[in-house]
């Protein structure tokens, strides 16, 4: 039997009846992805063929499967399906009609449909009834495990996509992240064939002046909390276009964090869990209630909920063209600025870089602090050749003038290893302020030959002294030092990733 586009009502009570899961005393369904508690990027396949095989940046991040191969896992997976109820979810992805894509997700699980009922934009009762032919199909089917040496995959899960023939295998993992991920990852693909720019990030907007900007920034960076603002309208969390027209979210929903989470820290998250949305692997009691500090199955606790759970949510998500782009990094080195300008030519470099850190302590094995750089914010999710989309970067910079900021929101006057402090989210706030209401106009501004990035030597509500990191380290032969070991980071990965990127990209990065 196939249950297309059920209501949440339907989706809540199957999946109650079915054990897929509980409702908490916030009245939203609790599951468990048991072994798949995250991504599985291992078990990530691309259908190599003569369609893909010069599109695709092909290395450890975008592995490809042969089309036979793919084949006779779909086949598999399509006849277990065929043996048991579907729950089917037709949905769009692009709040702009004029770019969106029909997404049709044929679910073994009532939890999995009603997580991508709540992530994807819905179609109302007419668009439904004119919905035709989806452009894309994903089977999921958590409870069919691939043989490794049969199937010639890596584990007994497995995630393709065939972008010739549309389709998507999701299968062995209940994880709902892949689910979510796969339609960014084939957006990311259709999207520069129609002149606009996919990214992974967060978007919001004046309500007033309809001034947007996006947030880019990996995790523990800041993305969310900096982009959750009640001053402003939220476009969306995570996944984002940039046309001709402006920047459109291509979700419907958001998938939250959950770890740590709390009403007086992040209170949009924290009351957008109710009836409705999807909880994964937090811990509950035996009363229902959420421990959202313990992470016992995994860090990586998460929520799915409809964006209109947001009280400031802009529905349809859809916002001007940028005037400000910021990126995020946490730098534990504590030796970037807090707030640099970029060129063009900067704007394109730090885009294809994506820097963060890991700590100490976070991960087995992780002493000092590492560099994390993960390709324009999003590598495991962009199928393409970078310069593709870094190019179109710099084409809509050239084109609107919009103005680009890295925001550093990691340590000051040391790294995190020696225990300096992390710089103060009051002020980081006050940065991004100051670059949204364009006050950095009119300021002077510092150059850093070793990191080639001008600073301001002011900003409002922010202590002068911080603003020029080498002044806040006690030891300035010791941050110099730190800098320039950082800074050849950057450009031994530059070189080793991108060997044939444009020269003048090249030489907007640090220069030792």
């Amino acid at each position: 039997m196939r249950y297309i586009n059920p209501e949440t009502d339907e989706l809540v009570r199957t999946a109650l009846e079915n054990k897929e899961g509980t409702l908490c005393d916030k009245d939203a369904l609790v599951i468990y992805t048991g072994k798949y508690t995250g991504r599985s990027p291992d078990d990530k396949f691309i259908v190599d063929d003569e369609f893909s095989h010069d599109q695709i940046a092909w290395g450890k991040v975008n592995r490809g499967i042969s089309k036979e191969d793919f084949n006779k896992i779909r086949d598999k997976v399509q006849a277990y399906l065929d043996e048991r109820d579907n729950y089917v979810f037709k949905g769009y992805a692009g709040a702009d009609e004029k770019y969106r894509q029909k997404f049709e997700v044929v679910c073994e699980l009532a939890s999995q449909c009603l997580f991508i009922s709540d992530l994807l934009i819905r179609p109302d009762e007419k668009q439904l009834e004119e919905y035709g032919d989806p452009d894309y199909t994903i089977l999921v089917a958590p409870g069919f495990k691939c043989v490794p040496e049969v199937d010639h995959t890596h584990s007994e899960a497995f995630i393709g996509i065939d972008y010739e023939a549309h389709m998507i295998v999701i299968c062995g993992s209940m994880y709902c992240g892949e689910i979510k991920k796969s339609v960014f990852s084939t957006m990311n693909f259709i999207m520069p064939q129609m002149g606009v720019l996919p990214m992974h990030c967060s978007a919001n907007m004046d309500p007033v002046t309809k001034k947007t900007a996006i947030f880019f920034g990996l995790s523990g960076t800041g993305k969310t909390t900096l982009s959750a603002d009640e001053r402003r309208s939220l476009i969306g969390d995570d996944e984002h276009c940039f046309s001709n027209e402006g920047v459109f979210n291509i979700e419907g929903g958001c998938y939250a964090k959950c770890i740590n989470l709390s009403k007086e820290k992040e209170p949009e998250i924290y009351n957008a869990i109710r009836y409705g949305a999807v909880v994964e692997n937090v811990v509950m009691d035996e009363n229902g209630h959420l421990d959202f500090d313990d992470a016992r199955y995994t860090e990586n606790t998460r929520v799915g909920y409809p964006l209109g759970y947001i009280n400031n949510a802009q529905i349809p998500s859809v916002g001007g063209v940028p005037s400000v782009i910021i990126f995020l990094t946490a730098d534990a080195f504590g030796v970037l600025p807090p707030i640099s300008r970029l060129s063009r030519q900067a704007a394109m470099y730090h885009f294809v870089t994506g820097f963060t850190s890991k700590l100490a302590g976070t991960e087995r094995g992780v002493k000092e602090p590492q560099p994390t750089f993960s390709t324009l914010f999003g590598e495991p999710f962009m199928p393409l050749k970078p310069e593709i989309y870094a190019r179109m970067l710099g084409e809509k910079l050239d084109k609107y003038g919009t103005q680009v900021y890295l925001i550093n929101t990691g340590w000051s006057g040391g790294s995190a290893a020696s225990g300096a402090k992390r710089i103060d989210l009051k002020y980081t706030r006050a940065m991004v302020d100051a670059a949204l209401n364009d006050e950095f106009k009119d300021v002077e501004f510092r150059h850093s030959d070793i990191f080639n990035l001008d600073f301001p030597v002011s900003c409002r509500n922010v202590p002068d002294e911080i603003l020029d990191p080498r002044n806040t380290w006690k030891d300035k032969e010791e941050y110099d030092r730190q800098a320039k070991e950082l800074a050849k980071m950057f450009m031994d990965n530059f070189a080793k990733k991108y060997p044939d990127m444009d020269e003048e990209i090249v030489k907007a990065g640090p220069q030792l």
